[in-house]
Order: structure tokens, then sequence, then C-alpha cells
């Protein structure tokens, strides 16, 4: 297992170089693999594709953020996020640019539903959510964050979640008095 992680970070760092340099679609399989002194064949055992990789770099890397933070709660989960992709913006933002199969933004998209969905189970007055609810939620965050990371001139983090706590609060406020 430890040669696996070896190999796949060893892949990770390629890219990650790479796409300092290049957009993501000008970067082939072959271009990470020459870039770490590897053969396609180590790449496939570990991934799908190119998409699959920078899938698992975010996976990673803000789950490994996460643990150090200790975060559990949401506000904090979000104050980590952001300061994760602020940080690492360059990347993120030739992997946001990209659309299509096995996309990061598809991806990305997909752990805020998840993360949406057993949030508003546990919330009062929201476990009843349907799919409808929790992909407006869904939809609604991840174009933010990518409007956000693509802006030349992004905000800093705090800036940001600053705006995304009145949003949400306007919007509680306004669902409480439709009650």
């Amino acid at each position: 297992m430890a040669d696996s992680n070896i190999t796949k970070r060893a892949l990770a760092s390629a890219l990650k170089e790479l796409m300092e340099e290049k957009n993501f679609s000008k970067i082939s399989v072959a271009d990470i693999c020459e870039k770490c002194d590897m053969n396609r064949k180590s790449f496939y055992y570990h991934f799908r594709d190119k998409y699959d990789l920078v899938n698992w770099i975010f996976d990673t890397e803000f789950i490994a953020v996460i643990r150090k933070q200790e975060a559990s709660i949401t506000w904090d989960m979000l104050a980590a996020l952001c300061t994760y992709f602020y940080e690492n913006r360059v990347f993120y933002r030739k992997a946001l640019s990209v659309e299509g199969q096995n996309s990061f933004s598809d991806h990305f998209r997909e752990l805020l539903y998840t993360s949406i969905r057993s949030h508003l189970r546990v919330l009062k007055g929201a476990e009843n959510a349907t799919d409808f609810q929790v992909n407006f939620f869904a939809d609604a965050a991840a174009l933010t964050f990518q409007r956000w990371i693509l802006d030349k001139n992004c905000m800093k983090p705090d800036e940001f979640l600053e705006q995304l706590k009145l949003c949400i609060q306007c919007m509680a406020a306004q669902y409480n008095n439709l009650q």
C-alpha cells in the first residue's frame, strides 16, 4: 500500500507541475508519466484517466487538511475548504475550467451534493428535503465556488466565507418569514 501511495503522489506532483506550465487540456497521460519517469501502465494501474488523478488529488489533500484542522463544524469545514482552494487556486482554476466526463467540476458537485444532503437530513425543518432541493443547493454551492476560484482577483478565503454566510443567513431568514 505504501508503494501505491508513493506512485500516486509522484503522478500527482507531476500533474501539478505540468499544470503550472500548461492548460489541463494540453496535458496528456504520457506527459505526466514522462515528468515522473514512469510508464503509462503504472499510471493506468492507479487511475482511469487524468481527470481521475485530479479528483484523487483533491480528495486526498482536502481530507488531510480536514484532519489537521479537526474541523467538525460546518463553518470550520467550509473555512478549511476555502483556504485550501485559495492556496491551490492556480491548480484549481485550470481544473475547474474543464467540464465533461469525470471532470473535477462534476466530482466536486457530487461531493457537495452528498454533504448537503446529509446536513439537511439532520437540520430541523429540512429533514425531508427533496432531491430537487438538495440539487438546488449543490448546484448553487458548486457554481459559487467555481466563480470565486476562476475570478482572477478572487477575494481572500475569509472574505469569501463571510459573503457566503451572509447569503445563507439571508436565505434562511426569508425561508423563516415564509413559514
